[in-house]
């Protein structure tokens, strides 16, 4: 099944109700998909199970602040865009921001079209990179030859092996059911009688462990649940 283009996805997370309102109504008005978050905990919560293009990030933030947030998603993931929204203007607090891996900064108040054009240049920024790379420690995917590596294999991986696998790269340690996979994979609802999600990662085994039977497989089959990239492994 073919997919459409998706809408870019970003993930607000801001505490002040009258902000979050006029910046949803302008994302969604320039058709992205945004998701909303009122506090650090929950943001962090939910960018880690989910998959963002863009966080837009308060730094006063009730729960855990912006900074503390921000640190936790770099350790996760270096890919996204992440743009810190703050009252405060000190340039420490900004360079505090850049030091943790924050892409942009605006301060408040601000127009939403200049958000909205930031945003666009970090999604323009960061495409050139997310098209042909993405790894996770030792682990590789290249976009344009549809590849994998892994200790020093490298193997051709089919259109849904490489939705499969990029999906668990996006949060590594995040168990994603198989009703999510088949869901972003293969764009089924949940079906209790297929084990299309099984036999797809019993493929990717096979190229990434072939000649390699002392080294552990990097996705884990969680019982009962689904399947996650383990962490502990991607060196």
């Amino acid at each position: 099944m073919e997919h459409a283009v998706e809408q870019p996805r970003v993930l607000l997370v801001e505490d002040e109700a009258k902000i979050a309102e006029f910046v949803l109504a302008g994302l969604r008005e320039f058709h992205f998909d945004v998701t909303h978050c009122e506090d650090g905990e929950s943001g962090l919560e939910t960018f880690l199970t989910g998959a963002f293009d863009v966080v837009v990030l308060d730094v006063m933030l009730p729960k855990r602040n912006g900074f503390e947030v921000l640190q936790r998603i770099r350790q996760t993931h270096t890919e996204v865009g992440v743009l810190m929204l703050t009252a405060k203007s000190e340039l420490a607090d900004r360079l505090q921001g850049f030091e943790l891996g924050a892409d942009d900064y605006l301060p408040k108040p601000f127009y939403v079209e200049e958000l909205i054009a930031r945003i666009k240049a970090l999604l323009h920024r960061r495409a050139p990179e997310a098209e042909n790379r993405m790894a996770q420690g030792s682990l590789v995917l290249h976009l344009a030859e549809r590849s994998v590596q892994w200790d020093g294999l490298t193997a051709i991986l089919s259109q849904r092996e490489f939705s499969l696998l990029s999906y668990l790269m996006r949060a590594p340690g995040h168990i994603y059911s198989r009703q999510q996979i088949l869901k972003h994979v293969w764009g089924l609802d949940f079906d209790p009688e297929t084990n299309v999600v099984d036999v797809c990662v019993g493929r990717i085994k096979r190229k990434l462990m072939r000649g390699h039977g002392h080294q552990e497989f990097p996705i884990e089959s969680v019982r009962g649940v689904g399947y996650r990239l383990k962490t502990e492994v991607l060196k």
